[in-house]
């Protein structure tokens, strides 16, 4: 079993439509998840400096490539550039930190994690006011941040850019003003959140779509309880439709959730570290939705935000901040 379906990037690359998820999945999770995953087929793995599990993930890519088991060239190794270095000065000495922590040459895809720029420690934590709200810096200029990305591809450092979380109006932006188009935008999108304005615009443009979240995210829930904050998240899982549509390809309602996803051209990246399920979340290239299918699915958006970045209290007061909360219910 093994990801079959690729889309390509306007830079001609090729990016698997299934990847594996790492955010809060610490090292020592991650590390038989790991494995798990690239026994059962697995590719594309998606991190980031600020998971803080860099490390942990080139531990188990350098045995898999020094054992010969897979091949540099096979892997899709995605990580971003954290909130606290999206300032020109910072770019190249993160990206080489992350390089570093995964032991490897280049990474495949190099994203810009938030369109606003936070201040932080030396040990790349957040920097906090006497009322507990992250700094803001507001000087973010995501063009001249841009054109340091560029100069990643040209020193062949990583084979692709692109941003995360970035709305139309800054996607559009970073176009108007690029040498390089970015090749990919990574944003919350499952059927709750669809973001069809926003999803159509990076079509049109031939920027690829990679959905986070995609199955919605029970792990947030433990994660806002932790810091006091209650919200009422909604289970993707129980959806009726999704339940119905399951049944009936004899499949599990998180199967149905991601097929409908990459059959909409959008590459998902779901975060489990359970054997099962990780071999389950890969074993959806059997069976397809059929239009009807797809409509009905399509039909069930409802604007419900699981990553609201609440958790960053204070984050609200940067220009880019352009969430606003208007997702939540």
């Amino acid at each position: 079993m093994a990801c079959t379906k690729f889309l390509t990037l306007n830079n001609g690359e090729k990016m698997p439509v299934i990847g594996i998820g790492t955010w809060q999945a610490p090292d020592a999770e991650i590390e038989p998840a790991l494995d798990i995953a690239l026994e059962a087929g697995y590719r594309h793995i998606d991190t980031a400096l600020i998971y803080r599990n860099e490390k942990a993930i080139g531990r188990v890519l350098k045995r898999w490539l020094d054992a010969g088991k897979v091949k540099r060239e096979e892997l899709y190794i995605v990580t971003k550039l954290p909130p606290t270095a999206i300032r020109p000065q910072d770019v190249e000495s993160t990206f080489k930190q992350s390089l570093a922590n995964m032991q490897l040459d280049y990474v495949d895809m190099y994203l810009i994690h938030t369109p606003f720029a936070l201040f932080g420690n030396a040990d790349g934590s957040f920097q906090y006011d006497d009322e507990g709200r992250v700094k803001v810096d507001k000087s973010t200029n995501h063009a001249a941040v841009w054109a340091e990305m560029e100069k990643l591809v040209a020193s062949g450092l990583t084979k692709s850019i692109g941003v995360s979380n970035f709305s139309k109006e800054q996607l559009a932006r970073i176009l108007q003003n690029c040498k390089i188009r970015p090749a990919n935008n990574q944003i919350e999108h499952h059927v709750y959140l669809q973001q069809r304005d926003l999803v159509d615009f990076c079509k049109a443009e031939n920027v690829v779509v990679t959905a986070y979240s995609p199955l919605g995210s029970k792990g947030i829930a433990k994660f806002n309880a932790a810091l006091g904050i209650v919200r009422d998240l909604p289970d993707l899982m129980d959806i009726p439709e999704v339940k119905e549509i399951a049944a009936a390809h004899k499949k599990t309602p998180a199967q149905v959730l991601l097929r409908w996803i990459i059959d909409t051209d959008v590459v998902a990246i779901p975060k489990s570290t359970n054997e099962t399920r990780l071999k389950q979340n890969l074993d959806v290239f059997d069976f397809q939705l059929s239009a009807e299918e797809v409509d009905r699915l399509s039909a069930l958006d409802k604007n419900i935000r699981v990553c609201d970045f609440s958790t960053m209290r204070g984050v609200e007061q940067h220009p880019e901040f352009t969430f606003k909360n208007q997702y939540t219910n």
